[in-house]
């Protein structure tokens, strides 16, 4: 009997602390109307606890969250390594050298700032996998991209230069200035947040508490400094070292839905506030140094080690979106990040409206965050509804009927780019 093509999934949710709560997580309300599955597995249907954050839904083959058949409660990687030619195809086969998802969607629900942190690049990941593979569990990189679906805020690379040397002037910053005589360069930044990042406790706290006592004036055109101060400072407290490395020399973007942020492999970040489709490499590596108990960071020395400097600017941070030439009603926009693992598309029809997306040369996962429709593929039809959950095997032409206004979103693996 040949293998479905068109497979609904059954995924789960994680709880950490920076999640949104209970039903207020979008990441738990979609996955409970996947239906998701619980910690112990896709015999146990996944259902909100009010009491409890719910921060990621994953949807992919990545083991610490893995995504089962809902019909059998197969796990997916399991049917796909029975069925990779025909589900993968060569293409991918051959351009990642295995059969797993090369990359791994989820939905994020964030209540407050996540860990500030980079992800190792390949080199750094494959040591410190072989080093220490408890903490480091695969040797990839993780370049990501976020996908906002609501109001969403994040820090996200650097600021230009420029702008981080004047603040820099500032009375309670003058202590971070490194001594050179050169122009302000990425060198002497990194000298910088290596200085915050190390900085003790009181000496943080002291330049926080200066940084709340200027006048708004003084942070130019960087008015969001002041206002921010004292949401972070709930947060963490004002001994985090976080608070200074992001207000000072990190881009702050708000993205209205649907907007995108791509994020390079060793580019720092830390996400607000929001709820976002997020869509990496296939990798849970990161490095922390911030916005999170000391006893969680990782060394300051290897985290800056690995700092690189792009983007370097709010407008370096945005991914806009481009036509897609495969969605045959003109409904779907394709977002194409600089990393080779996947695209996204964006695919969005009003009720009554169809689209039609051409079979791709590699697996998809789509997911349709809001609406309902029908999905036809092969001479099958499948009910689609808000937080229903799909893998789309390679060659697969997929059919959309809205009922109901329809946002659908589909990570795929393309083997020509």
């Amino acid at each position: 009997m040949a293998v479905p093509s068109v497979i609904q999934l059954q995924c789960g949710c994680n709880s950490y602390p920076w999640g949104k709560q209970g039903s207020k997580s979008l990441a738990a309300t979609l996955c409970a109307k996947t239906p998701g599955w619980t910690g112990k597995g896709p015999s146990e249907k996944f259902s909100i606890d009010e009491s409890q954050p719910y921060a990621e839904m994953w949807m992919g083959t990545y083991p610490e969250l893995p995504s089962y058949v809902l019909s059998t409660g197969q796990d997916l990687q399991e049917l796909i390594d029975k069925n990779k030619d025909t589900l993968v195809g060569d293409g991918v086969l051959q351009k990642f050298g295995h059969s797993k998802i090369p990359f791994l969607p989820k939905i994020l629900s964030i209540a407050k700032a996540l860990p500030l942190q980079l992800h190792p690049n390949k080199e750094l990941a494959a040591k410190l996998h072989k080093e220490d593979p408890s903490n480091f569990t695969d040797p990839n990189h993780k370049p990501e991209i976020a996908l906002a679906l609501s109001d969403f805020e994040a820090f996200c690379g650097f600021k230009p230069l420029e702008d981080i040397h004047a603040l820099l002037q500032l009375e309670p910053l003058k202590q971070y200035l490194p001594n050179s005589s050169d122009k302000f360069n990425n060198n002497d930044l990194k000298e910088v947040v290596r200085a915050m990042l190390k900085a003790d406790e009181s000496s943080v706290k002291k330049t926080v508490e200066a940084l709340q006592k200027l006048p708004d004036s003084s942070f130019g055109s960087d008015t969001h400094i002041k206002p921010l101060i004292p949401r972070l400072v709930e947060q963490y407290e004002e001994t985090d070292n976080g608070i200074l490395v992001a207000l000072i020399t990190m881009n702050f973007l708000k993205l209205k839905p649907g907007e995108v942020i791509s994020i390079p492999a060793d580019g720092i970040h830390a996400y607000l506030y929001g709820d976002i489709v997020e869509c990496m490499a296939r990798s849970n590596n990161v490095l922390n140094t911030g916005f999170c108990p000391r006893a969680e960071r990782n060394s300051v020395d290897l985290f800056c080690s690995c700092l690189t400097f792009a983007p370097h600017s709010i407008a370096e941070c945005r991914l806009p979106p481009k036509p897609y030439h495969g969605g045959k009603n003109g409904k779907t926009e394709i977002f194409t990040p600089p990393m080779n693992e996947f695209n996204i598309l964006s695919t969005k029809i009003k009720a009554g409206e169809k689209e039609i997306i051409n079979p791709i040369d590699g697996p998809s996962i789509a997911i349709a965050t809001s609406g309902n429709g029908t999905l036809s593929s092969n001479g099958e039809e499948f009910a689609v509804k808000e937080g229903s959950i799909w893998f789309i095997g390679k060659g697969t032409e997929v059919k959309l009927d809205a009922k109901e206004n329809l946002v659908w979103y589909t990570a795929f693996a393309d083997p020509s780019t």
